[in-house]
């Protein structure tokens, strides 16, 4: 009969009742209801990051820098990487570039292929974007530098 779910109770001891504040001297929390002796904090409530008057810490702080919310981010990929992971006539697109580690993350606006290296094969690159020497390097080895 004990071992029914109706009967579960927590351990004695193991939940604690909140403190009731305010309630009479023989409380123990009475008067001041632990907040201390007079003041701005025992009246009423002070905002995160107020510091009494002075100056606070986040509008003393110089602010640097400019982040541009119409940049286009892209997943960088060098040329001589692709060369060295595709064999010829292969095709490397988002997938087959993730798949064989040359990007982690794919960014919002896809991936870009840079122009650092050499390519001696034909490949077929599918990407977001190309940089200039990108798309000439793949072309001069024959493969085709397609945007998708």
């Amino acid at each position: 009969m004990a071992n029914e779910l109706s009967y579960l109770s927590p351990a004695p001891g193991s939940t604690k009742s909140r403190t009731r504040l305010g309630r009479g001297e023989g409380s123990g929390q009475g008067r001041s209801a632990g907040r201390g002796s007079k003041g701005q904090r025992k009246r009423g409530t002070v905002r995160v990051g107020f510091e009494g008057g002075q100056m606070p810490l986040h509008r003393r702080l110089p602010k640097r820098g400019f982040t541009n919310i119409f940049a286009k981010r892209f997943s960088e990929v060098r040329i001589d990487r692709i060369a060295a992971k595709f064999a010829a006539g292969e095709i490397a697109d988002t997938e087959t570039l993730k798949a064989r580690g040359l990007v982690s993350k794919v960014e919002s606006n896809g991936i870009k292929v840079l122009g650092n290296g050499e390519i001696s094969h034909a490949v077929t690159v599918r990407a977001a974007a190309f940089t200039k020497a990108a798309a000439a390097k793949i072309e001069a080895a024959g493969g085709k530098a397609e945007v998708v």
